[in-house]
């Protein structure tokens, strides 16, 4: 069974670049047909999908957040990294990575629910 664990500081600057990395065990993130995301959750808020990288390297972003949002992997360490640029008070939020299996065209990857593996979730508070 996959498993995900995020890590990364808890407190950023505004302003500043937040950075998270997952780290995968259990699968490969090179396995076909994997993708694996980021997600957050602000406070009393639903989840929101930020982007993903799948399994050959391709990454695609939440069109709201693509200009500020870069996800990368390090496959020799099975794990992905999301950096976030320019973040406000209004990036705080509960950081989840994830992991599901879906066909290229599907449209359920954007989709957090759909995801079948999930990281506990790290806090993100961004604050002077």
């Amino acid at each position: 069974q996959v498993q995900l664990q995020e890590s990364g500081p808890g407190q950023v600057k505004p302003s500043q670049t937040l950075s998270l990395t997952c780290t995968v065990s259990g699968g490969s993130i090179t396995t076909n047909y994997h993708y694996w995301s980021w997600i957050r959750q602000s406070r009393g808020a639903g989840f929101e999908w930020i982007g993903y990288i799948d399994y050959s390297g391709s990454t695609h972003y939440s069109p709201s957040l693509e200009s500020r949002t870069s996800i990368s992997r390090d496959t020799s360490k099975n794990q992905f990294t999301l950096q976030l640029s320019s973040v406000t008070p209004e990036d705080s939020a509960v950081y989840f990575c994830a992991s599901g299996i879906f066909m290229r065209d599907s449209d359920r990857k954007q989709k957090p629910l759909e995801y079948a593996y999930w990281g506990q979730g790290t806090q993100v508070t961004v604050s002077s």
